[in-house]
This record gives structure tokens, C-alpha cells and sequence, in this order.
């Protein structure tokens, strides 16, 4: 039995009943309602890659406007959109990135084990939905961080079961519509895995060369795009950074401090990260924190860096809630989401533009509690049981339907 199977138990995971689901359903269906009422071409962000699509079927180059930072398979990926009329785009695509949203959750949930039909996994997703601001500023925005908030768990859940060809085939074809997902490369690289790593690499290398072929500047991403980042962007994309690279030059910190800073950081990070992998402590905690904890390292230096992006690692975290020896179980983990709760008001930080302020604290307290968390459990002796969940040498566990069912109550 895995570490994660010891402590599932109690209220949280006993069935949900009916009252919760229509409680969870309100919200969401809340949530994507609002945004199809506001917004036009499915929200800002979206706006701007079916832009870029219309752009490019008019002959232009998506690349013309700064703020696409998306490699050129998405400009063949948003093709399909730019055809739509603007109105039936402003309700399916909240759908949709709810929708991504939900599954991200439901994977998650299953990489640690934990069933759907439980209460936890109804008020879960109630809590990420009602009071985790970023969930609804993601649908709001339409922006395709979505596809990697559904990515991560799935690609996990798959590397968890020891498909790790299929888990960086998912990983690859997300990073192929946005390159977010692109550090958990490095959690092949720790797994020793090379033949997932070489699939998650050249899915979109081949899908960004065979689009660029058909666009008018088959190199723009190389020669204008990544320019734009490198110099970190424009005034507009700068106030709403939440990276301390970004940050800290807002306040007075010279832009070299800074750098050391950030850089300092995510060196750190990636070195628990790498200690949590190479722990004796297997099993779906282990994946989930290794790879939660790159990414983090990755936000607090790469350019740009959005308060949405946390839901690509919350969610996997705060899924393992029912697991013994959870990061999400210790109080340094809340406390990191304070800033984030809707409602509550920050004295100076409730103007939009400084917004950026509150996420950066988010996201330094998240990656300061992971790594903590990951140099401390790998320093521990294994507890009885734990990691035993069939492990391979790439930290892959096995658990079949019969020892879940027998775990849990529920295999579903």
C-alpha cells in the first residue's frame, strides 16, 4: 500500500451527498456564467491568440502583436476559433477552461487515490472555485494556462501508473499550446526516463516546426517573441508579474539584486526538488511535490509570471489533503493562499495594477513552505508501508482497482 493510503479515513472521505454537488455546481456554472456575460472572444487572453489565428488566416503574422507569446502550433490551434462568431466563443470557452479546471481536479484527486464521490472531492473543488481568486480570474481571462492546470495531474496520474511515454506525449502536446509545463522535463530527467523525456520534447518541436511552415514569419517566435521576453516585456505586461525577478524592481531593489534573488530561489527550489525525488518516500506525494516544486522555481524567475499559474500546483497539492505527511496539511500552506482569498482587502494592493504584489507574496510563501517540506520528509527515515506501493526505479507506483477498492471502499 502507498504512503498516501495510510491516513485515507474520516468525514472528508466518506460519500458526498447531493446538497454538495448542487452546491458545487452553482458555483462553477456561477463563475462560467459571469464570464460570458463580461467578455467577448472567450476573455482578454484568449482574445489574443484568436487574434493572432485571425491575423495569420488573413495572410499577416501572428507574431505582429508583442503580447502573443505562444509557439506557432497554437496559431493552428486557435484556427478553429477564429471561425466562430465572437458570442458563441464567450460561452464555450469559459466552458472549456472550467471544464479543464474540473479535470485537473479529478486527475489529481486520482493520483493520490482519493474517490470522486467523496466529500472532499466535491468541496475541493467548491473551495478552489469559491475561494481561490485565481480560478476565477483564469476563466475570466479565457487564458490557455488551462490546458496545463489539466495537463500536470494527468501527465502525473500516468506517470504514477509507469506510463511515462504517454505522460510526456500529454505533457508535450501542452507544452506545444503553451510552454508552461516545460521545467517537469526535468522530472524525467531525475526518473531517469528518456524515452518519455525525448517524446515530451519532440511533440512540440515537430507540432511548432510543421505550423511555422505555414505562417509568413516561420521565425518569429526566435526573433521576436523571445526578444520581448528576454527584455521583460513592456510596462503593460510588467504590472501584472508576480515573480520577484519582476517585483522587487517596483519597490526600489536594483534590477541585479533582484536577479540574484530570484535566481538564488529557484536554484534552491530545484535542488529540494531534486532531494525530494531522490528520497526514499515514494509514491503520489512524491511525484506531486517534485513536480510542483520545479514549476514554482520556475515562476519566480520566468518572464512573464501570473498570478494564474498557481493552479497549475495548487490543485495537485491540495488533492493530497487526505494523504499522511501532505504538504497541504501543514499551516504554512494556507497561510501562503491568504492573499488570494476574494474579498478580503490589502490596504495600497487593491488597485489592479498592483495586484502583482500580493501574488509574488503567494507564490515566494508556496515555493518557501514546498522546498522546506521537501528538504525536510526526504531527510526522514521511511515510514512503515510507505513507498511500498510497488515503486520502480523511476518512482513509478502501481496500485490495481482491487487494492483501491480495498483501501478506500471505492474504486471510483
Amino acid at each position: 500500500m502507498s504512503e498516501c493510503k495510510s491516513d485515507i479515513s474520516g468525514w472528508l472521505v466518506r460519500r458526498a451527498s447531493w446538497h454538495l454537488w448542487v452546491a458545487l455546481g452553482a458555483v462553477l456554472g456561477a463563475v462560467a456564467a459571469r464570464t460570458a456575460r463580461v467578455t467577448s472572444d472567450g476573455g482578454m487572453d484568449n482574445a489574443i491568440v484568436v487574434r493572432a489565428a485571425r491575423v495569420w488566416l488573413a495572410g499577416g503574422s501572428p507574431y505582429d502583436d508583442p503580447h502573443f507569446l505562444y509557439l506557432p502550433s497554437a496559431v493552428l490551434a486557435a484556427a478553429p476559433q477564429a471561425a466562430a462568431p465572437r458570442g458563441v466563443l464567450s460561452v464555450l470557452v469559459p466552458l472549456a477552461v472550467t471544464g479543464c479546471l474540473v479535470g485537473g481536479w479529478v486527475c489529481a484527486l486520482r493520483l493520490h487515490g482519493v474517490g470522486l464521490r467523496t466529500r472532499f472531492a466535491a468541496l475541493g473543488l467548491t473551495a478552489l472555485a469559491a475561494g481561490f481568486a485565481p480560478f476565477a480570474h483564469l476563466v475570466l481571462l479565457g487564458n490557455w494556462t488551462a490546458t496545463a492546470a489539466l495537463a500536470l495531474p494527468l501527465g502525473l496520474l500516468l506517470a504514477g501508473r509507469g506510463r511515462w511515454v504517454a505522460a510526456g506525449a500529454v505533457f508535450g502536446a501542452a507544452v506545444a499550446l503553451k510552454p508552461l509545463l516545460a521545467p517537469v522535463g526535468l522530472l524525467f530527467v531525475f526518473a531517469g526516463r528518456w524515452r518519455g523525456l525525448a517524446v515530451m520534447a519532440g511533440v512540440p518541436v515537430v507540432a511548432s516546426a510543421g505550423a511555422a511552415l505555414w505562417l509568413p514569419d516561420p521565425g518569429g517566435f526566435l526573433t521576436r517573441t523571445l526578444p520581448f521576453l528576454l527584455r521583460g516585456g513592456d510596462g503593460f505586461v510588467r504590472l501584472y508579474e508576480a515573480s520577484p525577478l519582476a517585483v522587487l524592481p517596483r519597490t526600489g531593489v536594483p534590477e541585479a539584486v533582484a536577479a540574484a534573488f530570484a535566481f538564488g530561489m529557484a536554484g534552491v527550489g530545484v535542488g529540494c526538488a531534486c532531494r525530494r525525488w531522490r528520497s526514499a518516500r515514494g509514491g503520489a506525494l512524491r511525484l506531486a511535490e517534485t513536480a510542483a516544486m520545479l514549476l514554482l522555481s520556475a515562476f519566480l524567475v520566468s518572464r512573464p509570471s501570473y498570478d494564474h499559474y498557481l493552479l497549475v500546483v495548487v490543485p495537485v497539492l491540495l488533492a493530497g489533503v487526505p494523504c499522511a505527511g501532505a504538504v497541504a496539511r501543514g499551516p504554512w500552506f494556507w497561510l501562503a493562499l491568504v492573499p488570494q482569498m476574494p474579498g478580503v482587502t490589502w490596504p495600497y494592493l487593491e488597485a489592479v495594477q498592483r495586484r502583482a504584489f500580493r501574488d509574488a507574496v503567494t507564490l515566494c510563501g508556496l515555493a518557501v513552505t514546498l522546498a522546506a517540506h521537501c528538504w525536510k520528509i526526504a531527510g526522514r527515515a521511511p515510514s512503515a508501508g510507505a513507498g511500498s506501493g510497488a515503486a520502480d526505479p523511476g518512482g513509478a507506483f502501481t496500485l490495481g482497482v482491487e487494492q483501491r477498492a480495498a483501501a478506500t471502499g471505492n474504486p471510483f
